[in-house]
């Protein structure tokens, strides 16, 4: 279909990204940076249209019978407000919400938005990355919390009476968050739905090296090296006079992820405290300076291991419990 000419006046280079009937031949059109309502020509009006640009700082809703209003709060142009039928109410908040965010960099230009849950002055939004939690009257404004799925940790569900408690760890501490009942089973579907495949696109598997020993064994020669020393023994070595650099093994984090990024560069700067020893005058003092950094490094790796171990149990019972739901 084609855009009316005033809309493509409006939008000038921008191309639109979605169209939502309105009733009619009424439209909203959704671009990057705005929203265009597209009002069509009646026996007693013109064509006209209303634009609704992203980079308010809060969005209020006021639903009737039979309309609803959109009004966008900006802090220095006053507020701009839209009326569509009540049956759009959905469809349009959707797209208009989902501009508002990545304007005000809530979410990630490519983020997806799942759903919007809107209970009195309770909202939820559910993303491909994250769970955003407002409260308030508006559904959104800068009084918001966000939760990404990389620092979820656990994910259980209190059911009450009348409602739902969503018990998020993040970091390791619980977030409570309530829902009706009459929606609940709803958000948990679509909430672990996300997490699952949120750690499928961002964790591949660890790849483990062949041991040359047992490799060895197998085809019925000698070994020609010596296995390989654990860390507690490199770490109870005394550092050498001549200043050569101590080996130190590190568990390979989960490669794709934010903890095992951290961990390269955790080990980086391990080697580069090892190489800043290299050319010191061997002293004894320096060298065991040197080997409490590595461990202590060390230790800060095998933490965010034990992160990683917490996080993929949770998506294998989150995974185990979807499939009994089938």
């Amino acid at each position: 279909m084609t855009v009316p000419v005033i809309v493509r006046s409006d939008l000038g280079d921008e191309e639109v990204q979605t169209r939502v009937s309105l009733g009619g031949d009424d439209e909203l059109f959704v671009a990057d940076s705005s929203s265009i309502v597209y009002r069509a020509e009646g026996l007693l009006t013109d064509e006209s249209t209303e634009e609704l640009t992203y980079d308010a700082n809060r969005l209020t809703v006021s639903e009737g019978r039979r309309k609803t209003s959109l009004a966008l709060e900006y802090p220095l142009s006053g507020t701009a407000e839209v009326t569509v039928p009540a049956s759009k109410t959905d469809d349009v908040l959707r797209p208009v919400l989902a501009g508002v965010l990545r304007a005000n960099d809530v979410i990630d230009p490519d983020e997806s938005l799942i759903e919007v849950y809107r209970f009195s002055e309770l909202t939820l939004i559910l993303t491909d990355r994250r769970l955003i939690e407002h409260v308030g009257t508006a559904v959104w404004d800068e009084g918001y919390e966000a939760y990404h799925f990389r620092d979820v940790t656990n994910l259980s569900f209190e059911e009450g009476d009348v409602a739902t408690r969503i018990v998020l760890e993040v970091d390791g501490r619980p977030q409570r968050i309530k829902a009706p009942n009459d929606a609940a089973d709803d958000l948990r579907e679509r909430l672990k739905r996300a997490l699952v495949a949120y750690y499928e696109r961002t964790s591949e598997p660890v790849s483990e090296e062949p041991d040359p020993l047992e490799e060895s064994q197998e085809r019925g020669e000698e070994p020609t090296e010596p296995p390989s020393r654990s860390r507690r023994a490199v770490r109870s070595e005394p550092a050498r006079a001549d200043g050569q650099r101590a080996a130190v093994e590190s568990r390979p984090p989960m490669a794709g992820t934010a903890d095992g990024a951290t961990a390269d560069a955790t080990q980086n700067v391990a080697r580069a405290a090892v190489a800043d020893s290299t050319g010191s005058d061997g002293d004894d003092a320096a060298s065991q300076e040197v080997l409490d950094r590595l461990e202590a490094l060390e230790d800060a790796i095998e933490r965010q291991s034990e992160r990683l171990e917490a996080q993929q149990q949770t998506i294998e019972r989150l995974i185990d419990e979807l499939r009994q739901g089938r």
